[in-house]
């Protein structure tokens, strides 16, 4: 019997044609898992800012601290405190000649912003310019400093070698540089005077009254002429000292 030879049959296979004007396939990469997904909005960094900007800043803030810090010195210098150098014996013992001083002008300045007169304390030390001095010692303005003895409205009496005061609170007189701790430095107050300080005005001495020029000689000080009140000696620093 002849054997028949038969031939498997193959499978079907299908091939699947694109029907025409389909786009092409576009074959992308695998995603990474691990890498960043750009989230909506993000914009990458900026780049940093050029060299030459930083350059022009610095110089700008350099120039400015330069125009400012004179300023802001001179403002305290003309309103705040200032440094002063003692020239002469009048105030001796308790200044001597070079000592260096500040003087606090604050109180001054407040007074002239409220509109008031800025009246120290009795034994306040000021410094006051002081411009009608060419029959003393042939100079025009200058700057002195002395001790505050007499107040607006107060009778100053000098006799025998002592000022006395006369006020509402002391009617029968006292004095000053008997009664009062800088009166130690005091040994006598030459001249002869009776007068009544003025409003706005006070009388003022030098310590060394033997060696100084003050109101026995020129007459009381007007209190808008007073540049600020002494609060330190500086130097020298063995004798740095506040008043």
């Amino acid at each position: 019997m002849d054997n028949d030879l038969h031939t498997a049959p193959e499978p079907d296979q299908t091939v699947n044609t694109p029907p025409p004007n389909a786009p092409p396939a576009v074959i992308q990469p695998p995603e990474d898992e691990d890498s960043p997904k750009p989230s909506i909005g993000y914009q990458p960094p900026e780049p940093p800012p050029h060299k030459d900007h930083e350059g022009s800043k610095n110089v700008i803030s350099t120039i400015a601290i330069l125009v400012i810090a004179p300023l802001i010195a001179l403002c305290l210098t003309a309103f705040v405190f200032q440094s002063y150098e003692v020239d002469g014996p009048s105030m001796e013992t308790t200044l001597q000649n070079h000592d260096r001083l500040i003087v606090l002008k604050l109180p001054r300045t407040l007074a002239k912003i409220t509109g008031h007169p800025y009246i120290p304390n009795r034994t306040d030390i000021v410094i006051f310019s002081k411009s009608d001095l060419y029959s003393f010692e042939g100079e025009g303005k200058k700057q002195l400093i002395k001790r505050v003895i007499g107040l607006p409205g107060e009778r100053v009496v000098i006799k025998d070698g002592f000022i006395t005061i006369y006020n509402k609170e002391h009617p029968d007189g006292f004095q000053p540089d008997k009664t009062l701790p800088y009166g130690s430095v005091i040994t006598n107050t030459t001249g002869n005077m009776d007068l009544t300080v003025g409003e706005n005005e006070v009388f003022v001495c030098g310590d060394n009254r033997n060696n100084s020029l003050d109101s026995r000689a020129f007459g009381t000080v007007d209190v808008k002429d007073i540049v600020g009140k002494l609060s330190l000696r500086l130097i020298p620093f063995n004798k740095a000292k506040t008043f």
